[in-house]
C-alpha cells in the first residue's frame, strides 16, 4: 500500500526482515510513547511484519493519554527500521525484537499530536534554517530497593565517583552499560552521582531525534537490568527529601545542515571560543526558560528538584565554570567538534521529543532574533540577595508545575511549536495531575500541623 517512504526507507525494511528471519525472531514489540513520555508497547508476531511496514499496525488511539478522544480514537503505527535491535534479555527460543514506531491517522497521514513528529517538525524548521540540532543528555537516576513496609530506599551508600570493590552499582551499571551498546548506544561515561544510591551513564552525542530514540532506550534497559537483579531504578525527579534529585543536564549544539561543522565554534579565545549563534541560541533559551520550562520539568514532583542548595538551576542566567544558572558553558579545550552548551533544568521524567523540540525551537528563536544572553554570572547566584538578582536582571523559573503551565500556555512560540492538538492535550493532562497534586495531604503537612492547628 504505501510507497510514501522511499527507496532507502524500502532497503532498511529489506535488512530487517532478513535478520528477522535469519534470527528466528517470534515476536517484534512497536514502542512509541504518550505525550507523558511513557514508553507504550505492543507485541506483533514476526510473521506479520512485512504486512505492518507496509500497510501499518492498527490501535486505539484513545486509550493512550494525550491521543485522541474515544469518537476518533483508530491510529496507525508505522515502524522506523532504524530503529531495529533485538532485545538482548530474551532467550533465542523466546528471542524478540523491538521496533521504534511513529503514529498516523487512518488517512495515513503523520499524527500532529505523536511526540515523535513534533521533533521531526522542529529538526526540519532547523534544517530549513541551515542547522543540524546535535544534543546529548545525562540522565541520571536512583537504583533503591523495595522493603514490605516502606518506602524504596537506596541500595548503597557511595557518593560521587566513590570506588568500592566489589560495589554493587558498579556492576549494576555496567550490566546497563553493555546492554545499552546492544541496542546500538554508544556509552562514553558511567559513575554513581551525588546522592546515594544516585547514577549516571552518559552517551555520545547525535542529531535530536536519534539522540531522543536513545534516552527512551536507556531508560527501558536501565529498568529491566535493575528488575532483573531484584531493584527497582527509578527517573523520579525527586525521590528522596535532603539530597539532590535527578536531571537530565543537556549539552547541545547547532552544527551547519549536512553536520560536518560545528556552529557554536568561532577560533577566538576572547570569546572563550563560542561564535554568535551559540550566544543568541543560548539567549534565545534563556528568553523562553520559563515558557518551556514546563515541558522540560513536566510533573509536580520536578518542583521539588528545582530547590536551592541541591545542584539544580532555577535562575535565567548563564556561565561558563559556575553551576548554579540555568545554562553553563563547558571548558570544552577549544576543541571545534566540542564546542557546546548546556542546559541544566530538564529533567529524565519527561519526553524526550517534546524537550528537544522546544529547547531547539527557543535555540533558533534566539539565533533569528539575534538575542543577547547578556555577560555570564560566575558568582553563585544562589548566595544573591533577591535585590541582586533584580539589579542584574536575573529571574527565576517557575516555582511549581501549575506556575510553569501558566507560563507555557502564553508562550506562542510553544504553541507553535508543539502543534496545536498536542499543546492543549499537554495542558489537558498536566493540569489534571497538578489538580491530583494539590489535592493531598502529606505526611509531612499532618505532623507539623495537626496537633499545632
Amino acid at each position: 500500500m504505501k510507497n510514501f517512504k522511499g527507496l532507502v526507507w524500502k532497503e532498511n525494511v529489506t535488512k530487517v526482515v532478513q535478520e528477522i528471519n535469519e534470527k528466528d525472531i517470534k515476536f517484534v514489540r512497536l514502542q512509541f510513547t504518550d505525550i507523558n513520555g511513557i514508553i507504550k508497547n505492543l507485541a506483533v508476531s514476526s510473521k506479520n511484519i512485512e504486512t505492518i511496514f507496509e500497510n501499518g499496525q492498527s490501535f486505539d488511539g484513545s486509550s493512550i493519554t494525550g491521543y485522541r478522544p474515544i469518537e476518533e480514537s483508530d491510529m496507525v503505527l508505522f515502524p522506523d527500521p532504524t530503529t531495529f535491535a533485538v532485545l538482548p534479555w530474551r532467550s533465542k527460543e523466546k528471542s524478540s525484537c523491538r521496533l521504534i514506531c511513529d503514529v498516523y491517522t487512518p488517512e495515513y497521514k503523520r499524527f500532529e499530536g505523536d511526540p515523535r513528529y513534533i521533533l521531526e517538525r522542529a529538526l526540519a524548521k532547523a534544517k530549513e534554517a541551515g542547522f543540524s540540532y546535535m544534543c546529548a543528555p545525562e540522565q541520571e537516576f536512583f537504583i533503591v530497593k523495595e522493603n514490605d513496609s516502606a518506602l524504596p530506599t537506596p541500595i548503597d551508600l557511595a557518593g560521587y565517583f566513590d570506588f568500592h570493590p566489589g560495589d554493587l552499582t558498579d556492576e549494576l551499571r555496567r550490566e546497563i552499560a553493555d546492554t545499552a551498546e546492544q541496542f546500538g548506544i554508544d556509552i562514553e561515561i558511567s559513575h554513581h552521582e551525588v546522592a546515594l544510591g544516585q547514577n549516571e551513564i552518559d552517551f555520545k552525542y547525535d542529531e535530536a531525534l536519534t539522540t531522543a530514540d536513545r534516552a527512551l532506550t536507556m531508560r527501558m534497559v536501565t529498568k529491566i537490568v535493575a528488575a532483573r537483579n531484584g531493584y527497582m531504578a527509578t527517573y523520579m525527579p525527586k525521590p528522596f527529601a535532603g539530597i539532590n534529585g535527578s536531571g537530565m543536564h543537556t549539552h547541545q549544539s547547532l552544527w551547519n545542515s549536512d553536520a560536518t561543522q560545528n556552529m557554536f565554534y568561532y577560533n577566538n579565545a576572547d570569546t572563550a571560543y563560542l561564535s554568535e549563534i551559540a550566544m543568541h541560541f543560548m539567549g534565545g533559551q534563556l528568553a523562553h526558560g520559563r515558557g518551556m520550562c514546563a515541558v522540560l520539568a513536566s510533573w509536580p514532583n520536578s518542583y521539588k528538584r528545582l530547590v536551592p542548595g541541591f545542584e539544580a538551576p532555577i535562575y535565567l542566567a548563564w556561565a561558563h565554570k559556575n553551576r548554579s544558572p540555568l545554562i553553563r558553558v563547558p571548558n570544552f579545550g577549544g576543541r571545534k567538534s566540542a564546542a557546546r552548551c548546556e542546559i541544566r533544568c530538564p529533567d529524565p521524567a519527561g519526553n524526550p521529543y517534546l524537550q528537544f523540540a522546544v529547547l531547539l525551537a527557543a535555540g533558533l528563536d534566539g539565533v533569528k532574533n539575534k538575542t543577547d544572553p547578556g555577560e555570564p554570572v560566575e558568582l553563585n547566584v544562589y548566595n544573591m540577595s533577591y535585590e541582586e538578582r533584580k539589579e542584574r536582571g536575573i529571574v527565576s523559573l517557575p516555582e511549581s508545575l501549575k506556575e510553569a503551565l501558566d507560563e507555557l500556555e502564553s508562550s506562542q512560540l510553544m504553541r507553535e511549536t508543539i502543534g496545536e492538538t498536542a499543546f492543549e492535550n499537554f495542558l489537558r493532562e498536566k493540569r489534571k495531575e497538578w489538580d491530583l497534586y494539590r489535592t493531598q495531604v502529606t505526611e509531612w503537612e499532618v505532623n507539623r500541623y495537626i496537633r499545632r492547628l
